[in-house]
């Protein structure tokens, strides 16, 4: 990145479709080495001060989390953008509900 240029997504209008772009998450957390229920509970703290449609991108290499957290997302209303094998585990992209 560049001086002057800034990682975070700016503001769209309102009502603007949400962009489902996995590499546009404002927020990774890498929860690998983490068992159970540790993936899911960072990724609750970290999405709670997020603006709705912010997107997060969760590292776990638990195999627990690939049911926790589309469990999680489900019963709190956000989105489950991916879930993609990477070299060390899973990364999960969710954008927060609006």
């Amino acid at each position: 990145m560049q001086a002057g240029q800034s990682s975070c997504p700016k503001p769209g209008p309102t009502g603007a479709a949400l962009n489902t772009d996995p590499f546009d998450a404002v927020l990774e957390i890498d929860a690998r080495g983490h068992h159970c229920p540790v993936p899911t509970l960072k990724l609750q703290k970290a999405i709670r001060n997020l603006a709705p449609g912010a997107m997060v991108r969760l590292l776990a290499d638990d195999p627990m989390a690939k049911v926790d957290v589309p469990h999680f997302c489900r019963e709190n209303g956000h989105q489950l953008i991916s879930a993609e094998a990477v070299s060390a585990g899973t990364a999960f992209t969710v954008a927060k509900r609006a």
